[in-house]
Formats: structure tokens, sequence, C-alpha cells
């Protein structure tokens, strides 16, 4: 792949690839493709995957999101296909416009159009009510794998800024309605099967129950993750950290507004072409028939949950 495929909605810098395979050495002619194909024909070779006929965009992507690691990327694709099998719940044929409709309504969610000038992309999640539903969260996060498995066929990166607008929202609710083992398993689901790399986490709110969702946060995040978390009174701080240009006009920049642009968002994550997409990447799981007992055992004894849809004895 010598260019990155445009994209409805999601925009990229002239330099955008370039750039970023210099980064981890795989600029030089020949260097990506021969990446590509050692992780290609690892996966033929591994004989609990259910699904093996990924693209090689999906390869690159990883490869990326690996910084250049071939071993790395290995692990990832091995997580990833885990999961769906380990946490079904998180992985669900869903119409993202339809069956979500309650969500849509407490929160306002987008990953921005415009990189930054370092090609990281930006999601910014607002949300709007002050008493939500604890199944509300799931979909939230059933809705953010939809849109991640979009990233990851579509959108080329450094990584994430995320920002998290709770100004009108009721902090005693919100953080009593959170699940820190759901958070802890969708985040692992993020980065370690989805391989999402976050710059920095922006909180926006006034109240001091801040420090509460805070103090959640750095339980299920390394303490590296921990120390990139921001608190800001008010969304005019983001300004010192965001550029205008990239903000949505609701956070006073130059963007179309956040509500324009979650509409956007649905129409394309509820297209009948990303609907079969999600219907053949959720099938992707593993069948732990085939795999080697202590390998399971290695890496996923600590993670957290229920493991009982599964047998591996």
């Amino acid at each position: 792949m010598d260019t990155i495929p445009q994209d409805r909605i999601l925009e990229t810098k002239p330099d955008t690839l370039t750039a970023i395979r210099k980064q981890y050495n795989l600029d030089k002619p020949g260097q990506m493709k021969e990446a590509i194909s050692i992780l290609h024909n690892w996966v033929q070779q591994q004989q609990h995957f259910k699904k093996k006929d990924f693209s090689d965009f999906y390869y690159e992507a990883v490869i990326i999101g690996c910084k250049g690691s071939i071993e790395r990327a290995k692990n990832q694709i091995d997580k990833i296909c885990t999961f769906r099998t380990l946490l079904p719940q998180f992985f669900q044929d869903c119409n993202a416009k339809t069956d979500f409709a309650d969500l849509h309504e407490i929160v306002h969610t987008a990953i921005l159009p415009k990189l930054t000038d370092d090609h990281y992309r930006v999601q910014i999640n607002k949300f709007t009510v002050n008493v939500i539903k604890p199944s509300q969260f799931m979909d939230y996060y059933r809705y953010n794998v939809i849109q991640a498995e979009y990233i990851k066929a579509h959108d080329y990166l450094n990584g994430f800024i995320i920002v998290i607008d709770l100004s009108e929202t009721n902090m005693v609710d919100f953080v009593s309605k959170i699940s820190p083992t759901e958070l802890r398993q969708i985040l692992t689901i993020h980065m370690e099967g989805y391989g999402v790399k976050i710059k920095a986490i922006h909180i926006i709110s006034a109240s001091k129950l801040v420090s509460t969702l805070v103090s959640i946060l750095k339980q299920v995040l390394s303490t590296k993750m921990g120390d990139r978390i921001n608190v800001h009174k008010n969304f005019e701080e983001i300004h010192n950290h965001l550029p205008k240009e990239i903000l949505p006009e609701d956070f006073g920049g130059n963007e179309r507004s956040l509500k324009v642009l979650q509409q956007e968002w649905l129409d394309v994550l509820s297209s009948e072409e990303h609907i079969r997409h999600m219907q053949v990447v959720n099938a992707a799981g593993t069948d732990e028939n085939f795999r080697r007992k202590d390998c399971f055992n290695d890496q996923y004894a600590g993670m957290p949950g229920t493991f009982r849809m599964l047998s591996v004895d």
C-alpha cells in the first residue's frame, strides 16, 4: 500500500503515511511489504484462528499500532481474536444507529475528521444527561468496538487523544453506575486487542467528584497511562492542548458540531458495508481446542472477568 484510501469522514495529511512509517524504520522500499508477508504467513499457521484472510491494510495497521514490532503484532492479532471468544458480550452484531437509540440520547461521541500535526486522532465524548442506566455503559462500550473496527479497517494514525466532557453530568450518578470489571475489560480490548495508543486523556468537569473517576481510571490503567489523565474545569482549557481547527464548533473550534459529526458517524457505521464487515470480524474468534493450553494460561490467566464460556482443559 503506497497511499491511504480516501474515507467518507476521516482525513489524513499528505505526509501521514511516510511520516508514520519513518518513525518505525519501515519507510524504505519493500520494508512494509516484507513485514506484512511475515505476519500473514504467521497467521496462516495458527490453527486456533477461525479467520485467516485479513487484508494487507489490516496487517499494516496492526504493525503500525505495535510500533513496527512483528512479535507484538502477532500477539495483538491473537488477543483480539481471543477476546471475541472470551468476552462475546462486547462483540455483538448490532446496527449502530437503531440498536443504541437510548445511548445517543445520553452521549454525543465522534472521532474527529482531522489529525493533529503529529498524526493523532481525537475522540470527543460529551455526556449530556444527569441519570445514566448501567446498561447504557455496555451499549457505549459496544458502540466503541464497532467504531474501533472501522478505524482498524480505514484509518492510518499514530494513536488517540481522548476527551471526556462531563460538565453536564451528575458525577455521583455517573461514577456509581460504572462497573470496574467491565471498564477494565473494555480498556484491555482496546489497548491490547486493537492496539490503541493513547497520548492523553482530557476530562472536563468542575465537580470535585471527578477525582473519584480519575481514581477508578488509575486503578484499571497502567501507572504510565494514568499519568496522562488531565482534568479541566471547562472546554476552553482544552485549547491549550488541541488546535481549534480540528475541534467542533461547540468546543470553540472550526469543525462541524459534535452532534452533526455523530450523525455522520452513525450513517457510516450503520451502512450495509460496515454491518457486513462487523459480522465477519465478530466471527473471527478462536477455537481453543486447537491452541496449546500452556499458551492460553500464560497469556490470559490474569484477564479480568469470567471465562465460563470456554473449555480449555
